[in-house]
């Protein structure tokens, strides 16, 4: 396994690896990806095993020009109005962390899409993950560069403590800027209505780096898209499975009006969202000094503490603690995405 940083002859190096049918962790904005070659089935394949990731969990396809969509994507099959929603989405919020659900192009093997006729696509708003694409193939099916089910790195030493030298690559480009995964939105809803209802709407799928508001703002309404709990009828979304993002140790949720009822435990850790909530228990509780705290945001800057979150529980997912309880976030914007990644850890 070749660690490196990130540089203009690293990701020459990695895309060459790409090429060849290897595998490579690269940084984005949001958390590392773990690449392969999106039009190679037998490089795809290695992601699903390195990761121990079930078949029936599809993975994000990674772009890094619009002009490269038609060669993932099917557009024959869209109505005008879906096509007229993709061009607002594209136009002001790629690059960035939001992946759309678009009828896939027959050149993206089944085995990148769980089988679906449907892929999830992304054009990553990171300069290195974008000059990696498209010094590979032009497209990469990456998901998160962990074990599937458990904590998404947000560093590269996250990387290589976990997969080591399952792993060809890994570009080390430093803290990921957003810490949490992609939104993802399903704007297919005309040409399948079996897996949204009759008359259901634009839905997301997994809350993330783009706030819904900012999706309502282009294209209007936008409903949230329950969990689907039956593997069995097919995921179409990364993130849909009842457990996931999780770290070994147990986690606990609690909010703001919960605070007073957390009691102080000697081989717990906790973690709040702003310092005025920690002020707060701490004066309640009366913790002796070696309790173990951490603060996502001193001043409860959302996008800080999104960017802190996966990396807080890294640290804290020692085996020395025996539960972690972790406040929720405020609701709205980032906020939603942060609580998603809450509730899917504790479940």
């Amino acid at each position: 396994m070749k660690y490196l940083p990130v540089s203009a002859d690293s990701i020459r190096r990695a895309a060459q690896i790409l090429r060849e049918g290897g595998l490579v962790a690269f940084p984005t904005e949001t958390v590392y990806g773990l690449g392969a070659d999106a039009f190679n089935a037998g490089a795809v394949a290695k992601i699903f095993e390195v990761k121990n990731r079930p078949h029936f969990d599809p993975l994000i396809i990674h772009i890094a020009a619009l002009e490269t969509l038609e060669k993932v994507a099917d557009f024959s099959v869209l109505s005008k109005e879906t096509r007229q929603k993709l061009f607002f989405l594209a136009e002001n919020l790629w690059p960035g962390p939001l992946s759309i659900v678009l009828p896939k192009n027959k050149k993206i093997p089944g085995i990148a899409t769980a089988g679906l006729e449907t892929a999830a696509i992304r054009f990553p708003d990171h300069e290195a993950a974008r000059e990696l694409i498209s010094l590979s193939t032009g497209a990469v099916a990456a998901p998160s560069a962990n074990q599937f089910g458990s904590l998404s790195p947000t560093r590269a030493e996250h990387v290589r403590d976990k997969l080591g030298n399952k792993v060809d690559m890994i570009l080390d480009g430093g803290p990921t800027r957003i810490g949490l995964e992609s939104t993802v939105i399903d704007i297919t809803t005309d040409i399948d209505k079996s897996r949204h209802g009759e008359g259901s709407g634009v839905k997301i799928l997994r809350p993330g780096g783009t706030p819904k508001e900012a999706i309502e703002k282009l294209i209007g309404a936008v409903e949230d898209g329950s969990p689907v709990m039956d593997a069995s009828k097919g995921l179409v979304s990364p993130g849909q499975l009842k457990s996931h993002y999780a770290p070994n140790t147990l986690l606990v949720a609690f909010n703001m009006e919960d605070i007073e009822k957390i009691a102080y435990e000697k081989e717990s850790a906790y973690i709040f969202f702003d310092g005025s909530t920690r002020d707060a228990w701490i004066s309640a509780q009366k913790s002796p000094k070696s309790a173990v705290i951490r603060v996502l945001s001193e001043t409860g800057q959302v996008l800080e503490a999104a960017s802190h979150f996966f990396e807080t529980l890294h640290e804290l997912d020692n085996g020395k603690i025996l539960r972690i309880f972790v406040q929720l976030a405020p609701q709205g914007g980032l906020g939603n995405a942060i609580n998603d990644r809450i509730i899917h850890a504790c479940t």
